[in-house]
């Protein structure tokens, strides 16, 4: 199951990272992108920078590491 899961992350990932465009012409931009990602092309940068994190998710998932990823990286604010 991790693998199809895996899988369709890094699908949608790269999906998002090479159809960009589409995805602006049809869901418009976003505001707090334009705004603090730069004016012209914030958009852009954030769902190719989206795409990306899907793709590195996608790869842990695959590979059976997010587990320990995530517990490295935020597990320890979740512990008492």
């Amino acid at each position: 199951m991790r693998y199809f899961i895996g899988i369709l992350m890094v699908a949608a990932g790269i999906v998002l990272v090479i159809k960009t465009e589409w995805f602006i012409q049809n869901f418009g931009t976003n505001a707090w992108a334009e705004e603090h990602l730069g004016y012209n092309g914030g958009t852009r940068l954030m769902y190719k920078l989206i795409g990306i994190a899907f793709i590195f998710f996608g790869f842990l998932a695959i590979t059976n590491m997010i587990s320990g990823f995530l517990t490295g990286t935020v597990g320890r604010l979740f512990v008492r």
